[in-house]
């Protein structure tokens, strides 16, 4: 089954010549349709998708802008309608690994020929292309997750944001808040402080580092805050911690970079 998601940027006091398209002719198995750039993504991060279809007419800068924000996470096959004649435009698109192109004005018609192409029939069996796909998407987001916790638990020590990996990491914001949630079962700030609270009791534990070390170490510089949240993770303060667990000490390499 092919699940066409169809994003409508097409303003609806748009001046351009010519009738909108008549979508119910398109030949997909299922669509879901959208009319604006925020909700595709937010669909594109929740379902996989065999086809992203941009309807552009008017919205040139618009349907470009959300092209490459569905490339920082996913490779889905993509088709833009009603763009403008403009080679700058037919241009980036090939930048984006856009699949087709159909400038105004095409037909509905052709756009299935376009889907055909880019989709062929379905054979039967386990090899339905679309099993493949949702398995490929599924590798790719947990990969994703990987890579954030990865840096993460590097830079810890750090005043980190889950915004500022996606910035460095160029991943798509919006993207990241959904699926890490869907993943983790928790928010990422929720998982960043059972990350710091879980080293801290290890520390705490583990090393005869001071306390204001060990906050440092897991990103608190304000060591009134640190005993406030590590006493509400622990239900402990963090002294009475050490003095309950606190048992042998191993060394405990300083990451690079720390402050």
């Amino acid at each position: 089954m092919h699940d066409v998601l169809f994003v409508d940027l097409q303003s609806h006091d748009e001046a351009t010549p010519g009738i909108r398209p008549d979508w119910n002719a398109l030949r997909c198995s299922r669509r879901r349709c959208v009319r604006s750039a925020s909700s595709a993504m937010q669909f594109i991060a929740l379902e996989p998708y065999t086809l992203v279809i941009i309807h552009a007419l008017g919205s040139d800068s618009e349907g470009m802008e959300l092209c490459a924000n569905i490339r920082c996470v996913s490779q889905v096959p993509i088709i833009i309608t009603g763009g403008s004649t403009e080679f700058y435009w037919t241009r980036r698109a090939l930048q984006l690994q856009v699949n087709d192109y159909l400038p105004a004005p095409f037909t509905v018609e052709e756009l299935n020929t376009c889907l055909r192409m880019i989709l062929p029939a379905p054979p039967s069996g386990d090899g339905h292309p679309d099993n493949r796909w949702s398995q490929v998407h599924a590798e790719k987001e947990d990969q994703v997750i990987q890579e954030v916790k990865a840096y993460l638990k590097d830079s810890m020590y750090q005043n980190i944001t889950l915004k500022e990996i996606a910035e460095r990491m160029h991943f798509n914001y919006s993207y990241l808040v959904q699926k890490f949630k869907f993943h983790e079962k928790m928010t990422f700030n929720e998982y960043l402080l059972q990350q710091r609270m879980e080293k801290a009791k290890f520390l705490l534990t583990h090393t005869d580092m001071k306390i204001y070390e060990i906050a440092d170490a897991v990103g608190y510089n304000d060591m009134d805050w640190f005993y406030k949240k590590f006493k509400s993770y622990a239900g402990i303060s963090a002294n009475n911690y050490r003095k309950l667990h606190g048992s042998r000490t191993v060394p405990v390499p300083v990451a690079s970079g720390q402050h």
